[in-house]
């Protein structure tokens, strides 16, 4: 049925620079759970005056976020106290991911995880999952429930891990191509080939990872670089004859417009050229640097005029510390300052929902609310918190509103999350 959303809407174009703010604004959505039409609640033509209303007030109507890199496995593990990276996967990672061996766990993990998602404004995500085939075919039937738009791919993983998490390179291929096949453009679903990193990979399943993104038509491929110091000096013992981290991937086939690469803190000057002519992304995951201490990356560095980088954004849970976006963009804020950049909110948001959605390659469905999409909408109110409320007094622009709403907003300001035109979160 044909309904109708009332609020303030912030819109965004190609750009940051491109947005549309209706201080009492409606949302169409049509039968087909598209957005039908947008606009000035005043020049609302009247064909639908009979359609239901959902008022929102003066909450904010937005595209959902985008989470460009999570891991549905470690949805428990936030917080988990380690001295870094590889200390972390090994005492807690390796160990929760094992239980995503039994079906039953995983399909019970897949729910949660997709309403924790709801809960937080984020409406589509690019997620990792561990090594067992039924954890992939969890997350990809518990999104299928919701009509949402995600990617997943089962992780590939042969070496330098417990055995409870390793597959080895046949099983990770045959794997891989049954999960492409089964579920890749399934309604909203996508498919990713998902080496977890060179360590944890050999040269062979390295080899057959660039060969299954060649037969898998239309997957992405998603891994992580450059993290931590201690994961780097690891790579230059496992190949020593490559020059740097990228490279090890480019010999590999898997650098191209079609991967994302998680983190990228200390990528060189050669590695942030090669990643732009090849047409690669970068996700930036900024609580989880912080947490795990791997660094500060610097958009300043990654996106020089003469060979930007592209750039997403991500909560990266469980070594994240939080599932919300709206914490997610505080932190890029923070960190961006510390290395020389002062970001704007509208900026910010932008990165959250229709840039992500580019670099997922799923704009053509979702990342904005231009009619003809999803109507994959987030309701945020701005004066959730008493402390939100008494900032809102003090804002004058839309941007200041976003602002607040970037360094002190979290899940509370999620008033209601539809998902393709269905309250899937909210009272």
């Amino acid at each position: 049925m044909t309904k109708i959303l009332l609020g303030q809407i912030v819109a965004f174009g190609e750009t940051a620079q491109h947005l549309t703010h209706d201080e009492r604004g409606a949302i169409v959505i049509g039968d087909d759970q598209r957005i039908l039409w947008r606009g000035p609640l005043p020049l609302l033509p009247r064909a639908f005056d009979q359609a239901p209303r959902e008022d929102h007030g003066q909450a904010l109507l937005m595209a959902g976020f985008i989470d460009a890199h999570i891991h549905f496995p470690q949805y428990r593990m936030l917080a988990a106290a380690a001295t870094d990276l590889l200390d972390w996967l090994t005492r807690y990672t390796w160990p929760e991911e094992a239980l995503y061996a039994d079906a039953e766990h995983a399909a019970k993990a897949a729910d949660i995880f997709v309403s924790r998602l709801f809960k937080n404004g984020t409406t589509s995500a690019l997620a990792f999952c561990s090594s067992h085939k039924t954890g992939a075919e969890a997350l990809f039937k518990a999104a299928h429930k919701q009509n949402m738009a995600l990617i997943t791919g089962k992780t590939l993983m042969d070496r330098n891990a417990i055995a409870a998490v390793q597959d080895n390179v046949e099983k990770g291929a045959l794997d891989t191509l049954a999960l492409h096949e089964a579920f890749h453009n399934k309604s909203r679903l996508r498919h990713a080939v998902t080496p977890r990193f060179a360590i944890t990979s050999s040269e062979a399943q390295l080899q057959s990872a660039g060969e299954l993104l060649q037969l898998c038509k239309g997957a992405l491929m998603q891994t992580h670089i450059s993290e931590s110091a201690s994961e780097i000096a690891w790579i230059k013992t496992l190949f020593p004859n490559e020059r740097d981290y990228t490279a090890v991937y480019e010999r590999f086939g898997l650098v191209t417009d079609r991967s994302l690469f998680a983190h990228g803190v200390h990528l060189s000057e050669s590695e942030a050229q090669r990643l732009h002519e090849a047409g690669a992304s970068v996700v930036h995951c900024p609580t989880s640097n912080n947490f795990l201490g791997s660094g500060l990356m610097s958009m300043n560095h990654l996106q020089k005029d003469n060979r930007p980088v592209s750039l997403g954004l991500a909560t990266d849970v469980g070594g994240g510390t939080s599932f919300s976006m709206l914490q997610t963009l505080g932190e890029t804020y923070k960190v961006q300052m510390l290395s020389g950049r002062k970001m704007k909110a509208t900026e910010l948001f932008h990165m959250a929902t229709l840039g992500n959605a580019k670099r997922l390659r799923i704009d053509d469905e979702t990342g904005s609310l231009e009619i003809g999409k999803f109507a994959d909408v987030i309701v945020l109110d701005p004066t959730a918190t008493d402390v939100l409320a008494a900032r809102h007094v003090l804002s004058n622009s839309i941007e200041d509103v976003l602002f607040a709403l970037a360094i002190l907003g979290d899940d509370r300001a999620i008033k209601a999350t539809y998902v393709a035109g269905e309250k899937v979160y909210g009272a």
